[in-house]
């Protein structure tokens, strides 16, 4: 059984406390003890690392991941990648998201039926380096919707971008065959979206025969249901239907904050402001200006999303990072930038923040009472990290901050004794 004692290192352990120095002995996958003292007794060959200062932490936790998304503009350049080629980009983004510190990851929908699972089972079966990952399927839509993508070229009819249902024993279909693929996740498109401009952010799509067919297979197999729904509409359409993570949420009126704070203990909202900022901000290199972002209305549902999410979080609703990544204009790696934006544009402090994406984490991914703090006992994902993430959450995008990476006690990115001895020498 491997032994890793951090010594030295100021303990932020994900639950809201205030750190403190102390030192923490990893033996085997989980955490032994959390000390108070600074110096500890190392078991013998046990590997001691001395932290100098540096921010021990639990690993971080993306609520809202597109492993498949490749980094392009539009929906069908990312659908027509190639099986073979998207099979490897999904492995290479997995592994990018582990060494920056993103220890768990939940799908929020793939490209191709089984890319998820298949890039979930390569990572438990130890084939390829990744984070703790819950497979989602395809995202599910109906006639007009988002990810209705009509791709007569490709090779293989069922390589749309969304599966497309049209009646609620379609949908009991679909969700059957995603189910049957092994997802843990069915993720169903019930509102628009302004990057589809016949179907925007504040429609509502689904029947409700549709979705109660899709959570009557969801619940038949114990699995999770999950929805795009940027729509007041949809919102509470989810919450009726017992769906327990909600991606968006922009639009929302006093019965839908209602609703949701009623259910704050089961749901999870995982809001993605990351891509409304970058289509205002970020998009004009793919022609997007920030005049014609807001005629798409994009500008409109940023100050719907920011006044809805700061009513959610005095309202106690769990809120997530997870900002869409992996569009050309939010490629794949700034995921933490989230926690900036909660602070800036939401009203969280840094250590909510940093509560949102480790404490939180831990139970979206369903693992609440040994996954996303630094405790006695629970599984050891932690990063070690160069300076103070309170007083600058930025340092949790930069690479060369992150010193150290452990997933389930194995260290997936290992500190460099050189950088041990200049943090000494900082120090």
């Amino acid at each position: 059984m491997n032994n890793t004692l951090f010594t030295n290192v100021r303990i932020l352990d994900g639950t809201g406390s205030m750190p403190y120095a102390g030192s923490v002995l990893v033996q085997g996958n989980r955490i032994r003890t959390v000390g108070r003292s600074s110096a500890a007794l190392a078991p013998n060959g046990a590997t001691v690392i001395d932290g100098a200062g540096a921010t021990l932490m639990p690993g971080m936790c993306e609520a809202h991941t597109h492993f498949s998304w490749n980094d392009a503009a539009t929906l069908s350049a990312i659908q027509t990648m190639p099986l073979e080629e998207h099979v490897l980009w999904c492995a290479k983004v997995a592994k990018l998201y582990l060494d920056a510190g993103f220890t768990s990851c939940v799908g929020a929908a793939c490209a191709k039926p089984r890319l998820d699972v298949v890039i979930r089972n390569a990572i438990n079966s130890g084939q390829i380096p990744g984070p703790r990952y819950l497979a989602a399927s395809q995202e599910i839509t109906v006639p007009g919707g988002l990810g209705d993508e009509t791709l007569p070229h490709l090779p293989f009819p069922e390589f749309s971008f969304g599966v497309n249902v049209n009646s609620a024993d379609e949908m009991r279909k679909a969700v059957r065959m995603f189910l049957k693929y092994g997802v843990d996740s069915i993720k169903l498109n019930l509102s628009g979206d302004n990057f589809t401009p016949d179907s925007p952010s504040n429609t509502t799509w689904m029947s409700d025969a549709e979705v109660a067919a899709a959570m009557d297979e969801v619940r038949v197999r114990g699995k999770r249901g999950t929805a795009h729904a940027r729509s007041a509409a949809s919102v509470k359409q989810a919450l009726r239907h017992g769906i327990d993570v909600i991606y968006h949420a922009s639009y929302t009126d006093t019965e839908t904050l209602d609703m949701l704070e009623a259910a704050k203990d089961r749901v999870f909202v995982a809001p993605g402001i990351a891509i409304l900022y970058a289509m205002l901000n970020e998009a004009e290199a793919w022609g997007i200006t920030r005049a014609k972002a807001t005629a798409m209305g994009y500008q409109h549902e940023w100050d719907a999303a920011l006044e809805s999410l700061r009513a959610m979080h005095r309202r106690g609703i769990r809120i997530l990072p997870g900002g869409d990544y992996g569009f050309a204009f939010t490629p794949h790696g700034q995921n933490a930038r989230d926690l900036e934006f909660f602070v800036k544009y939401l009203g969280f402090t840094p250590m909510e923040a940093i509560r949102s994406a480790t404490l939180y984490g831990g139970q979206i991914m369903m693992k609440e009472k040994e996954l996303g703090t630094i405790q006695d006992g629970f599984l050891a994902d932690l990063l070690l990290v160069d300076g103070d993430p309170l007083a600058n959450l930025g340092i949790l995008r930069d690479p060369k901050r992150i010193l150290a990476v452990m997933k389930d006690g194995v260290f997936a990115k290992s500190p460099d004794i050189a950088s041990q001895r200049r943090w000494e020498h900082a120090a």
